[in-house]
């Protein structure tokens, strides 16, 4: 059995939902949770694969190059790029290359076992990103979706 957090690690929790995250959403506050045995409110962590997860939204909200100054100068996604294009079949594809680069660049992704780029009925400039990874030690694909929207911040 793997020790998912041994192996993925833990951070500080940034993001509401881990398994959808829109471009927008770039994470506005830490979370805090109650602890059980003192009733004192603690900053909330997540763990595992939730922590990979996490890693995972955070690298597509971030822009390749907004770390360059912290010495990261490839981290991040294209994504922010496809602001302002319309939704065209060439755009999604775009999508899951500027996607597929980031997932890529994240060592603890031993493969990309999918990525589908589709747009979202309710609002068609909203394209939905949707991976499962298959993590290093681990058959089980993890899944995340993500949204990209075509007409920048409302």
């Amino acid at each position: 059995m793997t020790d998912f957090e041994t192996l993925f690690g833990a951070d500080l929790r940034l993001l509401g939902n881990l398994l959808y995250a829109e471009q927008r959403e770039r994470g506005s506050d830490l979370f805090v949770a109650i602890r059980a045995a003192s009733s004192r409110t603690d900053l909330q962590r997540v763990t595992g694969v939730e922590n990979l997860q996490q890693a995972l939204l955070v690298r597509f909200l971030t822009q390749v190059g907004e770390l360059e100054q912290l010495g990261h100068p490839s981290y991040g996604s294209r994504l922010h790029e496809l602001v302002g294009e319309l939704n065209t079949e060439t755009t999604r594809n775009r999508a899951k290359l500027f996607a597929l680069q980031a997932l890529q660049a994240e060592p603890r992704i031993a493969q990309v076992r999918s990525i589908v780029v589709e747009t979202d009925r309710r609002q068609p400039t909203l394209i939905e990103i949707k991976a499962a990874v298959v993590t290093i030690d681990d058959p089980t694909p993890v899944n995340l979706v993500f949204g990209v929207n075509l007409a920048g911040a409302a």
